[in-house]
């Protein structure tokens, strides 16, 4: 029991001592803030597959608990996520502009083909706009 302290503490545990979700947990890592002490790969009864996963180091899990790191990343995420709400918006716009036009030139050329077709229906009426030679 003397070396608990220094044992790596596992995804479940970060969890729980943080209180922060496994999406949360696994876009920190992901993006750095979280650090890795390293992996572990293990055998589960009655699997037939290893499971490997991080685990961290509980000096930088208390480092992050004591300097209240989750809620800063919590505001920064957000922040980005509502960056990225206006910025797919102001695409989605765009896009939408787009379509417009090219629905409005389509209509433009349609109506000038219909306008441009002339109301000949047999071989006199072309005859008789000097359509043939």
């Amino acid at each position: 029991m003397q070396d608990v302290e220094e044992l790596p503490v596992i995804p479940r545990e970060v969890e729980d001592i943080l209180t922060i979700s496994s999406g949360e947990r696994h876009r920190w890592l992901k993006d750095g803030r979280l650090q890795s002490a390293g992996t572990r790969t293990v055998k589960l009864r009655g699997r037939a597959r290893k499971i490997t996963f991080h685990v961290f180091d509980p000096r930088h899990i208390e480092d992050v608990l004591d300097r209240d790191l989750v809620s800063a990343w919590r505001e920064e995420d957000a922040a980005v996520a509502v960056e990225n709400r206006r910025r797919a918006a102001a695409k989605a716009a765009v896009k939408r502009a787009q379509k417009r036009e090219r629905e409005a030139a389509r209509a433009i050329d349609s109506s000038w083909d219909e306008d441009s077709h002339s109301k000949l229906h047999g071989w006199e009426d072309f005859e008789g706009e000097g359509l043939l030679r």
